[in-house]
């Protein structure tokens, strides 16, 4: 199959999980399990049912539980991007794993929350609402009241044309850990330590920064507690 939009992806699991401890004492945050499944499978399924073909997963803290994880997935097939050395962050995991992620639009999604789909699966709607003559990256949002375990303020506010400004508060969406990012955003860009929030500043200064409301629910899982408010959540599905 030849390389087509979103059939690669990168998934965010090198973080320290310092809010999660103990729980992460002895494990990283991705592969602690919200019934019975580590949170880093929920999102690999959503990648799996998307038809991405390779994804690209980072580990820095305890990065060999991660490596074995990602040695018994069979498909999408999964790469490793080792940051034993030096945690990179958001953007700087990227930047590193961008000679692995082809040359078009690819997913990314973080491993340490997941949502659940509406009718139509969310990496399908960011395909299809892919604009590559007007953005460079494109995110899934969520209106607060849509989460369980969330208690910031939103992120971004989403206007009528798609694009995104920052915003908090009333009428704000939430970033829920999941995008579209073609590579070109990268341009100029060193393998250094830096955040997301960098590119998508400049993005947003460009006009060139959208978004899409999810239709289904987000799980925001960034303490022990919010452990079981997602189990809870979960039993009622």
């Amino acid at each position: 199959m030849s390389e087509a939009i979103g059939s690669h992806a990168m998934i965010l699991a090198a973080g320290l999980g310092v809010r999660m401890r103990p729980l992460t004492n002895d494990r990283p945050k991705p592969l602690i399990e919200v019934a019975g499944k580590a949170l880093i499978d929920y999102g690999f399924e959503r990648l799996r049912e998307a038809g991405v073909q390779r994804a690209v997963v980072n580990g820095h803290y305890r990065a060999e539980q991660i490596l074995h994880w990602s040695r018994r997935q069979a498909a999408p097939e999964v790469q490793f991007s080792d940051e034993q050395a030096e945690i990179l962050d958001t953007g700087g995991g990227i930047a590193k794993a961008l000679p692995l992620l082809g040359q078009k639009p690819f997913f990314v999604i973080n491993s340490d929350s997941f949502w659940l789909d509406g009718k139509v699966p969310a990496l399908s709607r960011l395909r299809a609402a892919w604009d590559d003559a007007a953005m460079d990256c494109l995110l899934l949002l969520c209106h607060v009241d849509r989460t369980i375990g969330y208690d910031g303020r939103g992120d971004f506010r989403l206007e009528r044309d798609g694009r995104l400004t920052r915003q908090q508060g009333p009428g704000a969406l939430a970033y829920i850990g999941g995008y579209l990012v073609h590579p070109r955003l990268f341009a100029g860009t060193e393998v250094q330590k830096f955040s997301m929030n960098v590119l998508w500043d400049k993005a947003i200064l460009e006009g060139r920064l959208h978004g899409i409301a999810h239709s289904g629910k987000w799980f925001h899982v960034g303490t022990p507690a919010a452990v079981g408010l997602a189990e809870a959540e979960l039993a009622k599905t």
